[in-house]
């Protein structure tokens, strides 16, 4: 699909009031210097503060360059860079936070990658300030441990910060899938990519929307869409399992045949019964994970739910 919009950056915003002017401000000095027809696609995702006032007054006084979007209640991150994915009409799509953490002024040098032939420009994080260690220590751990799970390999220290190609866009738009991790999505689709490394900054204001308990939500959204190892190895623990209990009871018998030493205590009873109890619930835990998401698909609800969309003929 060609459109007259060359470029469009999708801006998912949740309670950003505090940011969105700076961040308005910012991206529209670099995107009115860069030459190119655009538009700014700001997604609200159900926030709870003046972030779509401020959107409605921003779309009112740009000239055509803003697309406000309400979606009717807060869905989560990855759904509402979908929303914005499903709504830009550019030839190239930009997807960048309002939190400014990812600069803006990094734009330019993403577009010119494009325009060298590079349907994928990435951002790889050389530097992440004002983050913990305990943040930058379990996104290394995530990155290696779903590259060593998976099929498709994500590369580490990336965010959802990257420039698309419209033909990469329309093949992401039609993958259904619920369970997102639209980083995944976009090294499954292939195309010619392009690692683009910076330095990331510390938030302007406000405070992270990925807290600890939506971080490892996301990081078991990424490992079960795009690996069966977590099963693969269920089935290896049984066979273990099987040839333990095999040998145990290979044991019990000889000892109880052909020697004068029964199998005494209940200790160890107690314990083998513990242990296989175990297996059995984390089994039936990662089973479960898989067949919840399978339900989840099947009932073929739509990810988002778009309340209003401000946008100028």
């Amino acid at each position: 699909m060609t459109t007259d919009v060359e470029l469009s950056v999708i801006v998912p915003c949740y309670n950003e009031e505090d940011v969105l002017p700076e961040c308005h401000r910012r991206l529209s000095s670099v995107l009115g210097n860069l030459g190119v027809t655009y538009e700014c696609v700001y997604i609200d995702d159900g926030s709870q503060d003046g972030t779509w006032l401020q959107l409605r007054k921003m779309q009112q006084e740009s000239g055509g360059k803003v697309v406000a979007v309400s979606l009717s209640r807060n869905f989560g991150h990855q759904p509402a860079v979908s929303a914005g994915l499903a709504l830009a009409r550019g030839n190239a799509v930009v997807i960048i936070d309002a939190d400014m953490q990812d600069p803006p002024e990094l734009i330019p040098d993403m577009v010119e990658l494009w325009r060298q032939g590079h349907e994928v420009v990435y951002g790889v994080r050389e530097s992440r300030e004002g983050e913990s260690h305990f943040k930058l220590l379990s996104a290394r751990l995530f990155y290696r441990l779903i590259n060593r799970l998976s099929d498709v390999q994500i590369p580490t220290d990336t965010g959802d910060f990257r420039l698309i190609d419209r033909r990469a866009v329309d093949v992401m738009l039609r993958m259904p899938e619920r369970h997102r991790l639209l980083r995944g999505i976009c090294s499954w689709v292939g195309f010619a990519q392009i690692p683009f490394p910076y330095k990331r900054a510390a938030r302007s204001a406000g405070v992270t929307k990925y807290p600890l308990k939506k971080m490892l939500a996301l990081a078991l959204d990424g490992i079960i869409s795009f690996s069966i190892v977590p099963l693969r190895l269920l089935t290896l623990a049984g066979v273990l399992t099987a040839l333990l209990s095999f040998v145990g009871i290979v044991w019990a018998l000889v000892a109880r045949t052909l020697t004068n030493h029964w199998v005494e205590g209940w200790a160890t009873l107690f314990i083998g019964l513990l242990f296989l109890s175990g297996m059995q619930m984390i089994c039936l835990g990662i089973m479960g994970e898989y067949i919840g998401r399978i339900y989840t698909e099947v009932k073929q609800r739509p990810l988002f739910v778009i309340r209003d969309v401000l946008r100028s003929a």
